[in-house]
Order: C-alpha cells, then structure tokens, then sequence
C-alpha cells in the first residue's frame, strides 16, 4: 500500500464525510455549519509542507470550505463538482498533473470515477463497500475524526517525508 502513496504530488480530498464527519447541520435561519478535526487541519499542513500540493473536490459549494481551505493553505479548491470525472479532469489539466501523480480521497459512490483513476485511493471505514473495494488504503479513523490526518500521514510515510515534519515537535 505504501508504494502506491509514494508518487503522489497532488492529494486531493472530498469533503462531507471525508474532512467532515458527513453530518449536515443548518441553523434556525438556514445557515450551514460544519465541524473540521483540528488534527485533519495539522496533517494537511505538515503534507503541503512536505511538497505535496493538496486539492478539494466537492459537489457541494460553501463559504465554509472556502475559508477552510484559505486557513490551511489549500492550493486547488474546486465545489459545486457535480460531475466529479469532469472537474478532476479539469483539475488536472489546469496544473499539469497526470492521474498517477494524485491521491484522492473519498467516502460515497459519487467519488469512485476519480478514486478509480489515481495512484493512491483512500477511503474512510464508514463507506459503502463497494468504495472501500476501490480503495487502495481504508483508514482506521472516521471522517471528520483523524482520517484525513491518517491519510497525509501514510503519505508523508511512503515518500519518506513523515519523520522530517514530525522532528521539529520532537525536540
């Protein structure tokens, strides 16, 4: 599994259920809200520090992401992908990388076209079977709790970069 995770150099995540633990919470006056892990949050940032690009892919469209994905640094950032295929497609062509230089991870049959694709796939344990049968990787922790941490961890892992981002905290 390791091996597939080392030639990433874009890792791209979905997010209800993935960077969210798939909970869809509205105020009284229709406001969504969502809940992100902290850890998820550190996990992205030690990757991109390792010199993987990271993406999001969602179907959905929020200022939520969007001020999420500015807070971590998040370098692509594509919502309302209602046609996952197409906007990873897109995705690829606007920054050059080839399906086997991505990860993608993802929780429901709407992500199986791109996790179908990539050199890395991973999934999260609460998934329909049949997405965790096309993952290269299922992570032990839910989404919204760890697992997007889990996955930037196996891939700084595989590329020999998780010691190195680890190393400043262990001083």
């Amino acid at each position: 599994m390791l091996e597939r995770a080392q030639p990433v150099r874009l890792m791209i995540f979905d997010v209800d259920g993935v960077m969210t633990d798939g909970g869809l919470y509205y105020t009284d006056a229709g406001e969504e809200l969502k809940a992100f892990n902290s850890l998820d949050g550190h996990g992205l940032k030690m990757l991109r520090a390792s010199g993987v690009q990271l993406a999001i892919l969602t179907g959905r469209t929020s200022r939520l992401v969007e001020h999420r994905a500015r807070n971590l640094g998040i370098d692509h950032l594509v919502q309302g992908a209602h046609d996952k295929l197409a906007s990873f497609q897109a995705l690829l062509a606007e920054t050059g990388f080839k399906p086997e230089d991505c990860g993608y991870m993802g929780d429901d049959v709407v992500d199986l076209p791109v996790m179908r694709r990539v050199a890395f796939a991973v999934a999260v344990p609460d998934s329909p079977t049949l997405v965790r049968q096309h993952a290269h990787y299922v992570t032990g922790a839910r989404g919204g709790h760890g697992a997007v941490r889990e996955a930037c961890e196996v891939v700084m892992q595989a590329q020999g970069t998780l010691e190195a981002q680890l190393a400043p905290y262990l001083r």
